[in-house]
C-alpha cells in the first residue's frame, strides 16, 4: 500500500468504494484529495500538500491528529491486548473509562453502555427507553423529536431524526411526534427569539399532554442541531424541556454525539444549564477522533429496572462484537486526560476568536444570509438573494463549489447543502482560526460573485 501511486489509489477507489453521503455519479468524475498522513490540525495528501482540517475529520478529531499522548496510549494497549469481548468478561480500559465518563457526565448518569458509533448509541438509548417502560408494565411505543433533528442512519436513529433527502426512501419507521425547536419557528415564521421559544415550549407541552402515557422519551440534540445546518437553541430551552418531561412523566434522551467533548465551550452542551437527562449518547470525540467508539449513559433509576432473576429475562439483550474495544477505550482515556481545567477554561476564548473573524470576514458577504455558532460549531448559510432568503437551486451545487474553492486554499470544510460547516479541532490556534475563516470567506466570494 505504501508504494501505491495516486493514480492507482484513485482507480481502486473509483472501481470499488461506495462513499457515504455521496452521489457516486459525481464522485467518479472527480479527482479526489487522497489523505495519506496527518500532523496536528493538518491533513497531508499523497503529494505532500497540507490542508487545515476545518471539520475535525467529520466532527470527531478533538486534540489534533497524531497527538503523542493518544498515540502512546494506543501503543501501550497494543502491548497488552487489542480486543476482548465484554460478554462474560471485563477489561481494565473499559471499566476505567466507564468510571471516568460517569464522573464527568451530567449528574446521575452512572451506567455506561458501549457501542461503536453515534447512531448505535442512539439505538441503544431508544431500546432502553422502550424496554424500561415495558418492564414497568407499560407499553409506550412512541417518541417525540425535533423538526430536522438528526441522530444517525440506522433505522431507529433515522426514525427520531428526519432530513428529507436522507430519509425519504425509508418511511414508515418508528412512530414519532415531531415538534419544532425555537429556531425552526424563527426561520419558518419570522418569530422573534422570545416568541419562538414560548411557541416551541407550548408545542412540546401540547404534544406531551395529548399523548401522555404513550411517549417513551423525548429525543433531542441539545443547544445545536448539527446536521440540520447548525440550528441553535436558546440556552434555556433544554432546561425547560427537561421540566416538561418530568411534568408529563416521560424520559429525556440527549444526543451529544456531535455537541459533546468541548464543542459548545463546555464538556457537554447539557452543562450550560446543569441539565441531567435520563439517557445521554456520546460518540465522535469520545476517543479523540481516533477509533470507533460511542456510549449511552443511563441513570441508576433506568438501570435498576432491568435487574431481576435470570428466568425473568429482564436483561438488556443488545451488544456489538467490538463493544468496549480496548484500543478505543485506551484512546478515550488518553483524550480525557487532555481535558485539563486550563484547556476547558480556554474553550470560550477559541469560540470568541472564531466569532470575531466571522463577523469581520464572512457576515458582510453579499450572499451570506446567516452565520450560526455555538463554541466551535459553525454554520454559514448561503443564499442566491440573502435579503429575500432565496436559496440557490440544488443543481447549482453552490456549497460543493465553495468547499472545492476552500480546498484550493489549503482548507478542508464540508457543506450541508448550501450551509458551509466549520468545526475545527479544539486544538486550533488563533492564527489557524483566522486563516480558516478568511480562507472560507475568500472561497465564498469567489463562487458566489462569479
Amino acid at each position: 500500500m505504501a508504494d501505491a501511486t495516486y493514480e492507482q489509489i484513485v482507480r481502486w477507489d473509483h472501481a470499488h468504494l461506495w462513499h457515504p453521503f455521496t452521489q457516486m455519479q459525481e464522485w467518479v468524475a472527480e479527482s479526489p484529495v487522497v489523505v495519506a498522513a496527518a500532523d496536528g490540525n493538518y491533513l497531508i495528501d499523497t503529494e505532500g500538500r497540507r490542508y487545515l482540517d476545518g471539520v475535525s475529520s467529520l466532527w470527531c478529531n478533538v486534540h489534533g491528529h497524531r497527538h503523542p499522548a493518544i498515540d502512546d496510549a494506543i501503543r501501550a494497549q497494543l502491548d497488552r491486548v487489542a480486543h476482548t469481548t465484554l460478554l462474560g468478561l471485563a477489561s481494565p480500559p473499559s471499566a476505567e473509562l466507564a468510571a471516568r465518563l460517569a464522573a464527568i457526565a451530567p449528574d446521575g448518569l452512572n451506567r455506561v453502555f458501549y457501542s461503536d458509533a453515534g447512531a448505535t448509541a442512539v439505538e441503544v438509548a431508544l431500546k432502553l427507553a422502550l424496554q424500561y417502560w415495558r418492564l414497568r408494565g407499560e407499553t409506550r411505543p412512541r417518541f417525540v423529536a425535533l423538526t430536522e433533528g438528526y441522530h444517525g442512519d440506522t433505522l431507529g436513529a433515522m426514525s427520531v431524526g428526519f432530513s428529507e433527502p436522507f430519509h425519504r426512501f425509508y418511511e414508515p419507521l418508528l412512530p414519532v411526534e415531531r415538534v419544532p425547536a425555537p429556531y425552526a419557528l424563527e426561520r419558518e415564521h419570522g418569530l422573534a427569539p422570545a416568541d419562538a421559544l414560548a411557541r416551541a415550549l407550548e408545542a412540546m407541552e401540547s404534544t406531551l399532554a395529548s399523548a401522555r402515557g404513550t411517549i417513551a422519551a423525548v429525543v433531542l440534540e441539545p443547544l445545536m442541531q448539527g446536521a440540520a445546518g447548525m440550528w441553535p437553541q436558546p440556552v434555556s430551552y433544554l432546561a425547560e424541556v427537561r421540566a416538561l418531561t418530568r411534568r408529563y412523566d416521560t424520559l429525556l434522551i440527549c444526543d451529544e454525539v456531535a455537541t459533546g467533548f468541548g464543542r459548545t465551550g463546555r464538556m457537554f452542551a447539557c452543562d450550560h444549564t446543569s441539565t441531567s437527562p435520563d439517557l445521554l449518547t456520546v460518540g465522535k470525540g469520545l476517543s479523540g477522533g481516533y477509533l470507533p467508539l460511542a456510549a449511552t449513559l443511563a441513570s441508576d433509576e433506568i438501570f435498576e429496572v432491568f435487574l431481576g432473576p435470570y428466568e425473568e429475562y429482564t436483561a438488556f439483550f443488545h451488544g456489538h462484537t467490538f463493544t468496549g474495544n480496548a484500543l478505543a477505550c485506551a484512546a478515550a482515556l488518553a483524550s480525557l486526560d487532555l481535558f485539563t481545567p486550563a484547556m476547558l477554561a480556554a474553550l470560550p476564548a477559541k469560540g470568541e476568536t472564531l466569532a470575531r473573524a466571522l463577523d469581520t470576514h464572512v457576515t458582510p458577504l453579499a450572499h451570506v444570509g446567516e452565520v450560526r455558532q455555538h463554541g466551535t460549531m459553525i454554520g454559514i448559510e448561503l443564499y442566491e438573494d440573502a435579503t429575500r432568503r432565496t436559496p440557490y437551486p440544488s443543481n447549482a451545487r453552490t456549497g460543493h463549489r465553495v468547499i472545492r474553492a476552500a480546498r484550493d486554499r489549503g482548507l478542508i470544510v464540508r457543506p450541508l447543502g448550501n450551509v458551509i460547516i466549520l468545526m475545527p479541532p479544539l486544538s486550533i490556534t488563533d492564527d489557524e482560526s483566522v486563516r480558516l475563516v478568511t480562507g472560507v470567506a475568500e472561497a465564498i466570494a469567489e463562487v458566489t460573485d462569479a
